[in-house]
């Protein structure tokens, strides 16, 4: 693998014009196919085999003027202060809406409030029920300005006119969260290199393959149909690890130049060692991802699939685009005028950095540390044990909105079950008495305690399948509906008994009580498939039992401690001022499974870049304790960089007015932080630590077993110290050196730099020394500075003797 992808990194470095351009005749070709493409479909959940399911199927075969599956909207009116919509004119005046309402494009039906008795005891409030043909994304543009129309001309009556139901258009999603996370990522990059153009390549490249995702999916909706969140979450996941992948390859590079090696070289082994990381990485992410798929919703599973593309995407745009964009940058990716002075003294190699300084105390103390981080994330997992969850309503939407509006006055005229009405469909094809088993059903409904209205049944032309509403008297999130629910469906068996006759429940309501037990139902196999498959690429990449089961543990660890952070605010409503959040209630159900399937991908991201250097070390020949702050010494800040940038895009979207995208955005940036800094920066080192060098141990059986994919770049060193056998070295020109070292493998070595370049900036660092087997390149890089040319232009032109040397440089890889 690090063979290969030595070899990937300096093609793509020598041929960047081509690799480029190959990568924009993509975009374009991607790009214009998307142009046609149908777009994302519904978000509606359809959850084949579950009892809402199959009665929404028998309802479309048998009442296909009822449009089981199709979207609804709820017309809410409210009379003027002191009058009531039973008089004359506002009864005429609400009449007219309900009648341009009928005439709207798409409408299947509309109930007249007077005619249906949808009017409130007080007279003030009423609402009309509207039924479209088609499903919620499919609702034309042409519909929506019908609902703006009546809004605004029910105003202008003096009537209060709000708009609820999944019909209705949401308001525009602010871009305020993206861009503040871009932001903040730019800032995060400047200061981690402080090089603009350092900073720049990682948001460049990163852009640039959210973008190649992003309309690949929409490309894919010519040929299956997407969920309109799997373009959301691609565009929020794909971002975050592009980035990651990025600025961990870059950092390496730079590390290399710093040893010694001309630009080139530099990229080969950047990419033979940073690159395989990123691509187990990658691969631990899409893994989790893909993953989804195992639960059975439809719309999770393309999110899942989409998300995983994106991530893919992003792994090869850093393995083929980033060396060639380094290519363009050659070593002027090397001046960091912006950095401090404490920070170039640490390029120059003196003194320690704080990652450092962290990794030495954690493994000075590591029972104290491990003690205080595991009781700390276990205490706020505490609340994850009241965890309740339910699908989000309109009781969700931001205080203001038409759908909030709509909700509140519903609750307060009726009461807030005739929010989440419940469909009960009595099929009663195979009863010798289809009507008295729905008047059975009836009458069992009346009865119930929760049941506050129950409308009689209707029969479809055949007369033996009936449709009978009921009004819960509590909330549809509540728990007590969803014990109405399950108690209807409880009656279904006596009733099947006594005429034969089926009972079942559907309605949006229904339909999300199912899919939140299916959620619940899937959060362990979900867990255990992902965690297992994982287990096997970590052991891969580690050669290591230990370190892979304390990845999965300190995730687990991680996972329940954000859950019990949501509950406490979102649940509990602990610190919900802070947050802008206006009332509790269950946490939304799919909210778990996504968080566990993003963070997963995300920890064991950090997990392979900071392990996978120590491991490095250790392999190299340091000792445990000595690999560990190594380890932090080259990957501690690019990780440390990585998630403060994850935490600030994610913390972006706690300015959103939804309580959905507020729980989201908390949700996965104190995932991020707790596995990114007390796991990944605290727990991992401490634990290593005391195991020592049994954190390496591998069975020797299973170790003949396990195929070596050579992640830390062990076998790419063997070749390259062959190699360099083989060339000749070249004397140093006088003056050009100020000291040597002990090479690119003696990480621990002190570097000593020269700033002397022939425009006579001394900010930026040069190499000061040569690489073994790197003579014949670096010279020629000092000669241009000797000959007073630009030593940080990217070298476009090659040397005559250039094919000669690469030859002797690829040929004792090949043999290998």
């Amino acid at each position: 693998m690090a063979t290969f992808l030595y070899r990937l990194g300096r093609l793509s470095f020598r041929r960047r014009r081509i690799v480029v351009m190959l990568w924009v005749a993509v975009l374009a070709a991607i790009g214009i196919g998307a142009m046609s493409a149908p777009g994302t479909s519904s978000g509606a959940l359809s959850v084949p085999g579950t009892q809402s399911q199959r009665a929404i199927d028998l309802l479309r075969k048998e009442f296909p003027q009822a449009s089981a599956d199709g979207a609804t909207a709820r017309v809410v009116f409210e009379a003027p202060s002191g009058q009531k919509l039973t008089s004359a004119a506002n009864k005429a005046e609400v009449e007219s809406l309900v009648a341009k309402l009928e005439t709207s494009p798409q409408v299947s039906g509309v109930s007249d409030p007077f005619a249906s008795g949808l009017v409130s005891k007080s007279g003030t409030i009423a609402y009309a029920q509207v039924s479209y043909k088609v499903a919620q994304a499919d609702v034309s543009g042409a519909a929506h300005a019908v609902q703006t129309d009546v809004v605004q001309q029910g105003e202008k009556a003096g009537l209060k006119v709000s708009l609820g139901g999944n019909a209705v258009e949401d308001k525009a999603a602010s871009k305020l969260a993206e861009l503040i996370g871009v932001g903040v990522a730019a800032v995060a990059l400047v200061i981690t290199f402080g090089s603009l153009i350092a900073a720049g390549l990682p948001l460049l490249t990163a852009i640039l393959g959210v973008a190649a995702a992003v309309l690949s999916v929409t490309l894919a909706t010519h040929f299956f149909d997407l969920a309109s969140a799997s373009t959301t979450l691609a565009l929020m996941l794909g971002l975050a690890v592009a980035i990651d992948y990025a600025l961990f390859i870059v950092s390496r590079y730079r590390n290399e130049i710093r040893d010694g090696h001309e630009p080139e070289e530099a990229c080969g082994r950047a990419l033979g060692t940073a690159g395989s990381a990123v691509v187990f990485a990658g691969l631990t992410v899409i893994v989790a991802l893909s993953g989804l798929s195992v639960i059975g919703i439809g719309m999770l599973t393309s999110m899942g699939l989409a998300s995983a593309f994106a991530v893919a995407v992003a792994v090869i745009i850093a393995l083929t685009l980033l060396p060639a964009v380094l290519g363009f940058a050659g070593i002027r990716i090397m001046k960091s005028k912006m950095l401090t002075r404490r920070m170039k003294a640490l390029e120059r190699g003196e003194g320690e950095s704080m990652g450092v300084r962290w990794a030495r105390f954690v493994t000075r103390n590591p029972v104290k540390v491990l003690a205080v981080s595991v009781a700390g994330l276990a205490l706020l997992a505490i609340p994850a044990m009241s965890l309740q969850m339910a699908l989000n309503d309109d009781s969700g939407k931001p205080p203001g909105s038409t759908q909030r509006i709509a909700y509140d006055t519903l609750s307060e005229g009726f009461g807030p079950g005739f929010n989440g009405p419940l469909t009960v469909v009595v099929d009663a094809r195979g009863s010798d008495g289809p009507k008295a088993a729905a008047q059975d059903a009836y009458a069992m409904l009346v009865k119930l305690d929760d049941a506050a209205t129950v409308r009689p049944p209707s029969f479809n032309e055949a007369g033996d399948v009936a449709l009978l509403g009921v009004v819960p008297k509590s909330a549809p999130t509540s728990e007590a509906t969803k014990d109405l629910v399950g108690e209807i469906r409880g009656h279904s068996a006596a009733l099947h008994r006594d005429t034969g006759a089926d009972l079942m429940v559907t309605g949006l309501t229904a339909i999300n009580i199912d899919v939140s037990t299916k959620l619940s139902q899937a959060l362990v196999p979900y867990l255990a498939i992902v965690v297992g498959l994982a287990l096997v690429l970590l052991l891969l990449v580690f050669r290591s039992i230990v370190i892979p089961l304390k990845a999965a543990l300190g995730f687990l660890l991680s996972v329940v401690s954000t859950l019990g952070v949501l509950v406490a605010v979102f649940q509990w409503g602990w610190l919900k001022d802070l947050f802008g959040v206006d009332q509790t209630g269950p946490i939304v159900s799919l909210l778990p499974i996504v968080l566990i399937g993003v963070v997963f991908g995300l920890a064991m991201d950090y997990e392979v870049f900071l392990v996978s250097r120590m491991r490095e070390e250790y392999v190299h020949g340091a000792g445990p304790t000595q690999a560990i702050v190594r380890g932090f010494r080259h990957s501690g800040r690019v990780v440390t960089a990585a998630a403060v940038i994850m935490v600030s895009v994610f913390s972006g979207f706690l300015l959103d007015d939804e309580v959905l995208i507020k729980s989201i955005g908390l949700g996965l940036a104190a995932a991020v932080f707790f596995d990114a800094f007390v796991v990944r920066m605290t727990i991992v080192p401490a634990v290593m630590a005391l195991l020592g060098r049994r954190a390496w141990a591998l069975p020797k059986w299973l170790e003949r077993i396990l195929p070596d994919v050579d992640v830390e770049g062990e076998k790419l060193r063997h070749a390259l110290e062959a190699e360099q056998t083989v060339s000749a070295p070249e004397p140093v020109l006088a003056g050009v050196a100020a000291g040597v070292h002990a090479g690119s493998d003696d990480h621990g070595a002190p570097r000593t730099f020269t700033g002397v370049h022939a425009s006579g900036d001394t900010d930026t660092p040069a190499p000061a020394q040569r690489a073994p087997g790197k003579a014949r390149g670096l010279s020629r890089l000092k000669q241009r500075v000797a000959r007073g040319g630009d030593a940080t232009a990217p070298a476009d032109t090659t040397e005559p003797k250039a094919p000669a040397r690469r030859k002797r440089l690829k040929n004792p890889i090949r043999r290998r």
